[in-house]
């Protein structure tokens, strides 16, 4: 597994991956804003095993996040953003937002999922 936590300056961050995670991590002391996590995975619903992400991103100090262009998926029994059947993806921080877009095949329905 790969942590990442990327600097301040604008920055894009391409990933492929099958599927993600967006979540965030308790607020640090002296930040204004929560951690933001993103965690990427080789499967898809990896919310549904013990699969450990390929990759993980770590954003302190974020504000929002805006997710252009995907499907997602919002479970209410926790707290994170699913996204599935992912190409690639790309991150994109510019100071304390980020924008989170990628390439995504079109699934409707999954059989017992």
């Amino acid at each position: 597994m790969e942590t990442e936590n990327p600097s301040n300056e604008v920055e894009k961050i391409k990933v492929q991956a099958k599927s993600m995670l967006i979540g965030r991590l308790p607020r640090k002391e002296g930040n204004d804003y929560k951690t933001v996590v993103i965690r990427f995975f080789e499967i898809n619903n990896p919310h549904k095993t013990e699969e450990f992400p390929t990759k993980t991103l770590e954003f302190p100090d974020i504000e929002k996040v805006r997710i252009r262009r995907l499907n997602v998926s919002y479970y209410l029994e926790g707290n994170d953003i699913v996204v599935n059947d992912l190409d690639e993806a790309f991150v994109i921080k510019k100071t304390n937002k980020l924008i989170v877009q990628g390439y995504q095949k079109e699934v409707e329905n999954r059989e017992s999922q």
